[in-house]
């Protein structure tokens, strides 16, 4: 991903969103994009032609992994936005087409505190599910140090477990305690089965459990971190960003860092697998960053984050490529950070994370794009 000699930029996005993960950032600075704006109502950039027109949803502090619920009326995603009340990333909703955050806050979901990250609607869209480090308290546990040996990491809180909580901020359901990593879970489009990731096996590995947490899985088992999943639009695939540490050097300093509860996710790919691991492809093979990725409403295509054309290393824009690995296509066009990209479910919608229009902050706020194919 990132190689290690990492700009501060980087090492904020990095922290903040390690997919789903343990994400704090607030001691540097981003660099406002110099590229003009199409205007200043659309916040679009003139080449990204298949965003029919951009809105900014947040407008302040660390907003980020925003996902619809099934009705495509509503979106669930963590922030750290001291004006909520945030210490560090919480849990919240709103309807991005009625509901104003510059006036309002968002609903709050995560109200027993801790640590909070990756949140998902549960089939019906009355509950919630995402990962929290509350059963150790409402206190937001310590972020580690954001370089070990010069090297940028992230941290594998094993205090994260999946909680299920109404949209009041109830907690319903516990479906994993232990003292190991549970997080990044999402939800297939079907309602039957939930992704996750857990190093509960030595690893940082995928599983796959029914929507009540019963019949819990394992399906990847190679060396490396397995992580941010979704379902394909039919429910047979999913598709994830891996590392692969190759040689026998990158394979003991992984296994070091995991041990101690950190990653260094400097380099990432693209994968795709049937739902019980079977079928295993890698999609993309393009060097440093490849991550966040999700199906295209066709199922045939998947759009990602990737920083690999860059030339600073924090230069992440959003890509869309074909399930074989063939054309490979720019879709956003900004000087620092996009990522996360979601489609609605009708497909006529992205919601995805960016530090456009940040005013020279280093605040990564929600936007949704009109799409057109």
């Amino acid at each position: 991903m990132l190689l290690t000699k990492m700009t501060p930029i980087l090492i904020l996005i990095f922290f903040i969103f390690d997919n789903c993960k343990n994400k704090d950032a607030n001691n540097v600075k981003s660099t406002q994009s110099s590229i003009p704006f199409v205007d200043s109502l659309n916040l679009k950039y003139p080449d990204e032609i298949h965003f029919k027109d951009v809105r900014q949803l947040t407008f302040g502090g660390n907003n980020a992994e925003a996902y619809w619920s099934s009705d495509g009326q509503r979106l669930c995603f963590q922030s750290d936005y001291a004006k909520w009340g945030a210490s560090c990333d919480q849990i919240y909703y709103f309807n991005p087409f009625v509901d104003d955050l510059k006036v309002n806050a968002p609903n709050y979901v995560s109200k027993r505190g801790g640590r909070t990250t990756c949140s998902y609607f549960l089939p019906g869209d009355t509950s919630i599910i995402f990962a929290s480090t509350q059963n150790q308290g409402s206190d937001c546990p310590a972020a580690p140090e954001r370089k070990k040996g010069g090297k940028y990491v992230w941290a594998v809180f094993g205090s994260f477990d999946l909680f299920v909580a109404d949209l009041k901020g109830n907690t319903r359901m516990q479906l994993t305690n232990n003292e190991y990593y549970d997080a990044e879970a999402t939800v297939s489009p079907k309602g039957d089965k939930m992704v996750f990731t857990s190093d509960r096996s030595g690893d940082l590995e995928l599983y796959i459990m029914d929507i009540d947490g019963r019949h819990q899985k394992q399906i990847t088992h190679e060396l490396g971190y397995d992580g941010g999943a979704f379902f394909s639009p039919d429910g047979t695939k999913l598709v994830f960003r891996a590392s692969r540490p190759q040689t026998e050097e990158e394979k003991k300093e992984y296994r070091d860092l995991l041990s101690h509860g950190l990653v260094q996710p400097t380099n990432m790919e693209i994968f795709v697998c049937n739902i019980d691991g079977s079928d295993m492809k890698q999609i993309t093979h393009l060097g440093k960053a490849n991550w966040a990725p999700f199906f295209h409403p066709s199922g045939q295509k998947i759009i990602f984050s990737s920083n690999h054309a860059g030339t600073r290393g924090y230069e992440f824009n959003l890509y869309m490529i074909n399930l074989d690995g063939t054309g490979l296509e720019r879709i956003s066009h900004d000087s620092v950070f996009d990522a996360f990209p979601m489609f609605s479910p009708d497909g006529k919608h992205l919601v995805f994370s960016s530090n456009r229009n940040n005013n020279g902050t280093h605040d990564t706020n929600l936007f949704m794009a009109t799409w057109q194919d």
